[in-house]
């Protein structure tokens, strides 16, 4: 395979022998390859605009107004995270970025609270930028529509009710928005460490013209350069366990930009509440024959089959040492 698979979303409004197409092709493609770029989505050209546009405005922004935002200052490590912050596979990350989820009140812990409702609470905004938060939330909101009509989709293709996933995002899911900025560097050097999503299901959107995403696909690395109007989407370890490994969670890296230039992405990460334990799909005798089970961790951290919280928190603390260290270290 020398490029990722290309669905066109618009498929299903046009009858149903083509929504069963694309039923079939996204199970396919989920199947083998766990990743694939979504065209037709009908995401406003110019919401995607205004996101890069307001993007390049915030890390434009004076160092010293965004470290006032920086994630240290956050038990749920939202907020901007300085170039080299962050680590995946226990090496550094080379970009800058600013975490958005939704905000909401912290949730009081008492004895007996589960670990992960410290996650939950407000983000940090620049004051000096207000559009940013406009921009973000209606980005969330458009997204959420997209993502979840593709689990939908998903649900049909392995022979469930549609709506079997629909309770996990019910009521608080946990959304998140990362905003990320790859310098450009001397020498190619990991920008994003080889790693898999520990979500439900990612869709990227990536500056025009800037490649650098690499898939992991049969042992070979795959480029993903940027479609024009497209998402790159990916599924992550949670609809991998949901269905015993028929669709795949899969490795991926992202290289920084040459010296000179930069590159802005923004992934945009659909998970359920932090309290869902993910439904267990019953699939039919030829789904089941091809599962696989759940993959194995290349840094040993396997999927655990609890709830969503649980993974997340671990993904936190072990990417944000010093958020960990400042805000959590009782779990350290």
């Amino acid at each position: 395979m020398l490029s990722l698979p290309i669905l066109d979303f618009s498929q299903l409004d046009a009858g149903e022998a083509e929504a069963a197409a694309f039923r079939a092709e996204l199970l396919r493609v989920t199947h083998e390859v766990g990743f694939f770029y979504l065209t037709g989505h009908g995401v406003d050209p110019q919401l995607t605009k205004s996101l890069l546009d307001v993007s390049r405005e915030f890390f434009d922004l004076p160092a010293e107004q965004k470290l006032k935002l920086e994630n240290i200052h956050s038990p749920q490590f939202r907020g901007y995270t300085r170039v080299g912050g962050e680590l995946t596979a226990n090496a550094v990350d080379w970009r800058e970025q600013i975490d958005i989820g939704v905000d909401r009140e912290p949730v009081p812990l008492a004895e007996g609270t589960p670990d992960y409702w410290r996650l939950e609470g407000p983000n940090l905004w620049p004051e000096s930028l207000p559009e940013l938060e406009a921009v973000a939330v209606r980005w969330n909101d458009e997204l959420s529509r997209v993502a979840l009509r593709l689990l939908r989709a998903w649900a049909l293709a392995l022979g469930s009710p549609e709506n079997v996933f629909d309770d996990a995002f019910a009521e608080n899911p946990f959304l998140l928005t990362k905003i990320v900025r790859y310098p450009g560097q001397p020498e190619r050097s990991q920008g994003v460490g080889e790693h898999r999503d520990g979500g439900v299901l990612t869709l990227l959107l990536v500056e025009p013209g800037k490649d650098g995403l690499q898939v992991e696909h049969e042992g070979e690395w795959i480029d993903a350069p940027p479609v024009d109007g497209a998402f790159v989407v990916n599924i992550g370890e949670m609809l991998e366990l949901a269905t015993d490994g028929y669709l795949k969670a899969t490795l991926h890296r992202v290289f920084s930009p040459q010296d000179g230039s930069d590159r802005i992405s923004v992934p945009f990460f659909f998970n359920p509440a932090l309290d869902t334990v993910m439904p267990r799909l019953q699939l039919d005798e030829n789904l089941s024959r091809d599962a696989r089970g759940l993959s194995a961790d290349p840094t040993n951290s396997p999927i655990l089959e609890t709830t969503y919280g649980d993974n997340a928190l671990r993904y936190r603390l072990r990417a944000h040492p010093n958020v960990a260290a400042a805000h959590h270290a009782d779990l350290l």
